[in-house]
């Protein structure tokens, strides 16, 4: 048997048609990493044969030289061939692509209403494209997002500085940033030692771990006027480092461990504790505002507290608790979790300078976060400072911040949902919408009771519309508020349900509330899911808030 280097040139050789030197059943070919066995090979056999580079003793073939070559016509190795394997589409779905963009064509023809504007019209039917398009994913959420604007500027429906416009709203930043924090506090280690310590405290199960997170956020809530700031700076973090403690990561099957559960019950929680406080989300003041203009009646810190804080416990109790049940963590239970979390923090030892700078870092923007009011600096601003620390101490780099891909991609989808939301409002169609249900519910002719239901639904679930708490209740607020009043709902009791609503309606979506982006861009909870445990979560807020909180306004006297 002979091995012949892939590397090696062949003299002329001749090889008579006796010769079996060369079983062709018995041929390799070798390179330095492989030897392969070829089984169709075939010789062209010739009476010639030049032996100035060999020595033949019978059968017996001597090399004597380094290099040999042999022609072509002589010897040649026809492997079998193998078809090309044609590479796999990286395009868009089809199905869902074909989806997306027959809701937008076919909304885009029906008949403009009258009233509504045709470039309102054609707005919406690229908006609603687009929404079904990041629900069903035919491409990454920042593709769909770039695509629904593309369309919008090559319709001439908006400029491009208008279609672009939302990259300069400063909470979609604020989101990016704080995915840039999460990277420092993972990559320090000091991600690790704040997981371990709440776990050796509360690790023992997950439903504990989950209420000391959602108990811990609503305390800072009335001091961080920022949800955003406070689920993407200080608890995105954190939540993160504790899913990766206990074995539930992205990507390989585990984050049903733990992480599923928790990331969607930081999230729901957050727009429950963002509705208790007026301080609680950047929106609520505005509230206090339109009410003061709409019927003179004014909202104090303490009146929206004890308004909120019954069925706002009542929320924070029965939520975790009922995705629990419904969207369980497969790790119930750890009795061993306290001690194997004190045993990692003995060994981690003390903390380095790195995690001593992140550290400072957190202090100093959550400080800037609750105080930055009195020094005129606010959240986005905040942010901008710790980032800059980090970066310059080299904690974070550049690079990193680059590679946080889900950062970048989140900025973009939920910037391009901000500018089309925005300029709805600004054609005028969310006016009409809210004019045309004014009507509708005033014409029905029922109790105050029933009115106002109706009217709360209708307020809530038009947040699927929406891509910001502030311009909603910009847009619709005021002309709520004045319907119910006019149809004998008590006004200050309008305007406290409305305000509280204008939070807990941020739950339905990835994109309803600044919080929304943030834990959905962890992706541990599939977008069918989140909607649909958003939806089913609206349902039992809504419950709660009307039915223990409506019992509990009569007794303060609300109504």
């Amino acid at each position: 048997m002979a091995s012949i280097p892939l590397t090696t040139s062949f003299p002329l050789l001749r090889l008579p048609s006796s010769s079996n030197l060369f079983p062709t059943s018995s041929l390799r070919y070798s390179t330095p990493a492989i030897s392969k066995h070829i089984k169709r090979c075939r010789f062209n056999p010739s009476p010639i044969l030049t032996t100035s580079h060999y020595n033949l003793n019978n059968t017996k073939l001597n090399r004597t030289l380094s290099t040999v070559r042999a022609s072509a016509a002589a010897a040649s190795v026809t492997p079998s061939p193998s078809p090309p394997s044609s590479p796999p589409w990286q395009g868009a779905a089809i199905k869902p692509l074909i989806a997306s963009i027959a809701t937008g064509v076919v909304l885009w023809f029906v008949p403009v209403p009258t009233g509504v504007t045709r470039n309102a019209w054609q707005l919406l039917a690229i908006f609603l494209g687009t929404i079904v398009g990041i629900i069903t994913q035919p491409l990454p959420l920042g593709a769909v997002a770039i695509l629904g604007l593309g369309v919008s500027v090559l319709t001439k429906t908006l400029t491009f500085a208008a279609a672009f416009s939302g990259f300069s709203d400063p909470i979609p930043w604020l989101i990016a940033l704080a995915f840039f924090f999460a990277k420092g506090f993972i990559k320090t280690g000091l991600g690790n030692r704040v997981a371990y310590q709440f776990v050796s405290l509360f690790g023992s199960s997950s439903l504990g771990l989950g209420y000391s997170l959602v108990f811990s956020e609503a305390l800072l809530a009335p001091a961080i006027p920022s949800v955003s700031a406070r689920a993407g700076g200080i608890f995105l973090p954190l939540v993160k480092s504790l899913c990766v403690a206990c074995g539930s990561n992205v990507g390989d099957g585990t984050e049903h461990r733990l992480g599923s559960w928790l990331m969607l019950t930081c999230f729901q929680t957050s727009v429950i504790s963002s509705a208790m406080f007026l301080t609680a989300m950047a929106a609520n003041p505005l509230c206090a505002t339109l009410t003061l203009n709409s019927i003179n009646q004014t909202i104090g810190w303490l009146d929206w507290a004890k308004a909120a804080i019954v069925p706002g416990l009542v929320s924070l109790v029965v939520v975790p608790f009922l995705l629990y049940v419904i969207y369980p963590p497969t790790l119930k239970s750890s009795p061993d979790a306290p001690k194997l979390a004190r045993e990692k923090l003995q060994k981690m030892g003390p903390m380095t300078t790195n995690e001593k700078i992140m550290t400072a870092t957190l202090f100093l923007t959550v400080g800037l976060w609750v105080f930055g009011g009195f020094l005129n600096i606010d959240a986005v601003t905040s942010a901008i400072l710790g980032l800059t620390v980090l970066l310059v101490t080299g904690v974070v780099t550049w690079k990193e911040c680059l590679g946080e891909g889900v950062a970048w991609d989140t900025l973009t989808w939920f910037a391009a949902l901000i500018a089309m939301a925005g300029y709805l409002n600004k054609y005028g169609l969310i006016s009409w919408f809210s004019q045309t249900v004014v009507k509708f519910v005033g014409g029905l002719g029922l109790s105050w009771q029933l009115s106002f239901g109706i009217l709360v639904l209708l307020y809530f679930y038009s947040h699927y519309f929406f891509a910001s708490g502030a311009a909603h209740i910009g847009a619709m607020f005021t002309a709520f508020l004045s319907v119910a009043s006019a149809l004998g709902t008590p006004p200050f009791l309008g305007a406290i349900v409305l305000s509280f609503l204008s939070n807990l309606m941020g739950g339905l979506t990835h994109y309803g509330i600044g919080s929304a982006p943030v834990f959905y861009g962890a992706n541990y909870v599939p977008l069918a899911k989140w909607w649909g445990y958003g939806f089913l979560i609206s349902i039992v807020n809504i419950v709660i808030w009307l039915g223990v909180g409506g019992i509990w306004w009569k007794a303060i006297g609300l109504w």
